[in-house]
C-alpha cells in the first residue's frame, strides 16, 4: 500500500512571475529517508472548447516559446485572482483570444497537468452556441490566429501530430466522454 509522505519543511526559492519554485523536504514512509523535491507553484489553468451553431470547433494557432513551435489548441490560460471561478476565466479567455461568447457553457472535467512537480489543475469546459461579439483583444505577448475545424476532424488532427498540446488533448478526451454520457450534448 502506498502511504502519503510526511513533509518536514518547505521553502520558496524563486519567484518566476508565472510560477514560484519551492523546495519540499519529505520523509519516505517506506525507507524513512529524507528527500528534497522541486515543486512549481502555479495558478490553476483553464481551457474551453468553443463550438459554433454549425458544429465547427474554434481553435487558435499561436507561437509557444517552450517548444518554439506554432501550436494548434483551444483557447485557455491562467485563472487570474480576479476571476470568480475557473468557468469565468475560461469564458474570459475565449472572449479575449477569439472574440466569441457562448449561449451555454458546460464543465467537462479537471486534470493535474503534471503532479510530479506542478501543484495546479487545469479545468476544461465546453462552450455551445458560440457567436462573435467582439474583436479578439490579445495581451502584448500574444499573436493568435482563430481557425475553425469540423469536430470530426479533431481525432485525425491529434493522430497526425497537428494538435500536440496535452491540455487540449485532455479537454477533447473529456468532451468525448461527455458526449457518450449525454446523447443530446449539443442542444442549447
Amino acid at each position: 500500500m502506498i502511504n502519503k509522505w510526511k513533509k518536514l519543511n518547505s521553502r520558496s526559492v524563486s519567484n518566476q512571475r508565472i510560477f514560484t519554485v519551492r523546495h519540499d523536504t519529505s520523509l519516505s514512509p517506506r525507507t524513512g529517508n529524507e528527500h528534497t523535491f522541486v515543486v512549481l507553484e502555479a495558478d490553476d489553468w483553464c481551457n474551453i472548447i468553443p463550438i459554433t451553431p454549425e458544429g465547427k470547433v474554434l481553435m487558435i494557432r499561436q507561437f509557444r516559446h517552450g517548444n518554439e513551435r506554432i501550436t494548434l489548441e483551444v483557447p485557455g490560460g491562467v485563472v487570474d485572482p480576479e476571476d470568480d471561478s475557473p468557468l469565468d476565466a475560461a469564458r474570459r479567455e475565449m472572449l479575449e483570444e477569439t472574440g466569441y461568447d457562448a449561449v451555454k457553457v458546460v464543465r467537462l472535467g479537471v486534470v493535474a497537468p503534471n503532479p510530479a512537480f506542478l501543484d495546479n489543475e487545469c479545468h476544461s469546459y465546453l462552450a455551445l452556441g458560440v457567436h462573435k461579439v467582439a474583436e479578439p483583444s490579445f495581451d502584448g505577448a500574444e499573436d493568435i490566429e482563430v481557425v475553425a475545424y469540423e469536430l470530426t476532424a479533431v481525432a485525425d488532427l491529434i493522430h497526425a501530430g497537428q494538435i500536440t498540446h496535452a491540455l487540449t488533448i485532455a479537454a477533447f478526451y473529456h468532451l468525448d466522454h461527455y458526449r457518450q454520457r449525454h446523447p443530446n450534448w449539443n442542444e442549447l
